[in-house]
């Protein structure tokens, strides 16, 4: 049977790869690469980054009455909407990636050091507004998750690299010449419907 500790060490270990998923989606890239939008809602991946920053230092600090240590502007009332969704030009990328997100995870740490799971916190807004670190680890696993996803799919856009990891693409087809076939199959089957 999985104790309490192995369960939520299971939580932050998988949050760990889902983070460090997010962060390989960045290697190699122009600063133009990194920020330019791929999707009508402006998705790109530095915004995906910041974004899940504030997440962190909100849902694993602010939440269990522990703020930030860094401004986050973005996240006071009044800032533009999606404000966190895309690096400003005076926006470094190592702010972003160090300053903010490897900072939110050193913030997190902390937490989940001194809390349970059955630690309560408040989400003001939320319809059950009364958590648990559980539930707030959940919750950020999905998030990642979801995030990670859409970094995938910006990557791919950019430069048609594709997968989970650096060390494993989790793909079940990795080389150019399958994924030119396979991507001709499934437009032949879509195009039997214009």
């Amino acid at each position: 049977m999985t104790t309490e500790a192995e369960y939520k060490s299971d939580l932050i270990q998988r949050l760990q790869v889902l983070r460090e998923s997010v962060l390989w989606k960045l290697d190699g890239l122009s600063e133009y690469d990194l920020r330019r939008p791929l999707t009508p809602t402006g998705t790109n991946l530095l915004g995906l980054v910041k974004h899940l920053a504030g997440c962190e230092f909100g849902y694993f600090g602010h939440v269990f009455g522990r703020p930030a240590p860094v401004e986050l502007p973005w996240a006071n009332p009044g800032a533009a909407a999606n404000a966190d969704m895309w690096a400003a030009p005076e926006q470094s990328t190592e702010f972003i990636v160090d300053g903010l997100y490897r900072r939110s995870w050193k913030h997190a740490e902390r937490t989940f050091e001194t809390l349970e799971l059955d630690s309560p916190g408040l989400v003001p807004g939320w319809p059950q507004e009364h958590v648990t670190l559980h539930q707030i680890l959940l919750h950020m696993n999905i998030e990642t998750a979801r995030h990670a996803g859409h970094a995938d799919i910006v990557r791919e856009m950019i430069d048609g690299a594709a997968g989970m990891t650096r060390d494993n693409d989790n793909l079940a087809i990795s080389d150019v010449d399958s994924t030119s076939r396979h991507f001709e199959r499934v437009r032949a089957a879509a195009d039997t419907f214009r």
